[in-house]
């Protein structure tokens, strides 16, 4: 019971920095360069996290094939159900409004439904490898925490401030992102209490297929936002981003 809750505190931590990106986003107003950046940073936490923490520990608890398998599965599962929320209105869940802009309910009816389920899609991998980390007695991976915690706050800035743009109310804004921080909860709870007892080539999948999800995430939603408005300098901001996450592995 005591992993479980601690499993679902740290899942609720994470997901928590969605409402502190969007508070920030609704409150004060930031250049679309600087919202870019920081999104680019992010980018560049979550792969190095993808890379060392979660196919790297998938490669090491089952081998090559449950890593490999499990990442492209993650990626296709991702894909498919992005493809399936983008003709509904989501495709622009992550953006900011400045080049690409959310549709308003008027222009896609359902979209605001869609870019809640799209919320979720992306949110649900990233906390479930957090309680999956907690699995066989160990400790959380700090370092996975500390990357979704950062990769969150400029993903529910920059949607947040693409949300209000399109139209939709505070009251929504932050009733999605709330919604998003309860189910990084259940989802990091559900990670530990149902992979905990398959054995490590499953929990291997399990992980990867997270991995693959997150990486396919960061490549169709990030990384677009983040070229926008910083084109020229989106190699080095996320080339930052992924040291910062390294160095944390390694400590």
């Amino acid at each position: 019971m005591i992993a479980l809750i601690e499993a679902g505190a740290w899942g609720l931590l994470a997901g928590s920095a969605l409402l502190l990106g969007a508070v920030l986003g609704i409150v004060l107003r930031f250049p679309h360069w600087l919202i870019a950046s920081v999104m680019a940073f992010g980018a560049g936490v979550l792969l190095s996290a993808v890379s060392f923490e979660l196919v790297g520990e998938a490669y090491k608890r089952g081998g090559l094939a449950p890593a490999a398998i499990g990442t492209v599965l993650g990626a296709v599962a991702y894909t498919v159900g992005n493809m399936a929320l983008a003709r509904r209105g989501a495709r622009h869940r992550k953006r900011s409004g400045h080049r690409q802009s959310q549709p308003s309910e008027a222009q896609a009816s359902g979209s605001g439904m869609a870019l809640a389920l799209g919320a979720l899609l992306d949110g649900i991998p990233e906390s479930a490898v957090i309680g999956v980390s907690l699995v066989d007695g160990g400790a959380v991976s700090m370092v996975t925490v500390a990357a979704v915690f950062i990769s969150n706050v400029p993903e529910g800035l920059s949607s947040s401030v693409g949300m209000r743009k399109a139209g939709r109310s505070k009251s929504y804004v932050f009733g999605v992102w709330g919604a998003i921080a309860g189910a990084s909860t259940l989802s990091a709870v559900l990670g530990y209490a149902v992979v905990g007892g398959f054995s490590p080539s499953v929990i291997a999948a399990v992980t990867a297929v997270a991995a693959g999800a997150i990486l396919a995430m960061v490549a169709d939603t990030m990384i677009p936002e983040a070229f926008d408005d910083a084109h020229l300098a989106i190699g080095l901001i996320t080339t930052c981003g992924f040291l910062l996450s390294f160095s944390l592995s390694h400590l």
